[in-house]
């Protein structure tokens, strides 16, 4: 789709650096292959989806796959970042979504959806995807400009995407909802959207490689 952009905001895999509450029952090493399997499946599914640009926003070195845009976090929060990320990014017009790295699970239909549904005359101005956990998976906006109320919204609580709405809800955007995902923060979130995955997921093969079933049964006793 002409107009449209997609950002993926991620972390370089790199171990002691991602997915730390992973560990226990991962090791560092093993928290690293899980996140970068999960980035590689999000960064498949975006260059799959009918989208016009690709820009992948990333903390620490990482290449991005060919077709795609690359460009470094900016800002010392998360809100922050995902601010800066939509305005370093905005071209008038263009519709633009981002999601993060902890959702493999999601699928091309997901952005068609998304789209769609800002590109409706008179629709919502924007699209928020909840997670199960409080926060949210995918913020979509018709006009990347209103996404400076991320810069004051607290990140990673429980209120985070009730909170995210009601800023987007002041600026007079209607936000249209989209479905809810499990982003993966545990090693049983991990297991939960693995099983949700293509069989031939890199996620799905790399939390059977790398989570030890045993370690995590111990820690649930």
């Amino acid at each position: 789709m002409t107009g449209t952009q997609v950002i993926v905001l991620a972390k370089a895999p790199v171990a002691g650096r991602v997915k730390t509450r992973l560990c226990p029952p991962c090791t560092p090493s093993q928290a690293a292959a899980v996140a970068a399997a999960a980035l590689a499946d999000t960064l498949d599914v975006v260059t799959a989806a009918r989208v016009g640009r690709r820009i992948l926003a990333v903390e620490g070195a990482f290449t991005a796959p060919a077709g795609w845009d690359l460009m470094p976090q900016r800002g010392e929060s998360l809100g922050a970042r995902i601010a800066h990320a939509f305005a370093d990014n905005y071209r008038p017009g263009a519709a633009t979504v981002l999601v993060g790295m902890d959702t493999p699970q999601m699928s091309t239909q997901d952005f068609d959806v998304m789209f769609r549904q800002l590109a409706v005359p008179g629709g919502p101005g924007a699209v928020l995807g909840p997670a199960a956990d409080g926060g949210w998976w995918a913020l979509g906006l018709r006009d990347g400009r209103h996404a400076a109320v991320l810069d004051g919204i607290v990140t990673s609580t429980a209120t985070t995407g009730a909170d995210t709405r009601s800023a987007l809800r002041r600026r007079g955007l209607r936000v249209a909802p989209l479905r809810t995902l499990t982003d993966v923060d545990s090693a049983g979130d991990a297991f939960a959207v693995s099983a949700l995955c293509p069989p031939d997921s890199r996620f799905r093969a790399a939390v059977l490689t790398h989570i030890p079933l045993g370690r995590l049964e111990e820690a649930g006793r």
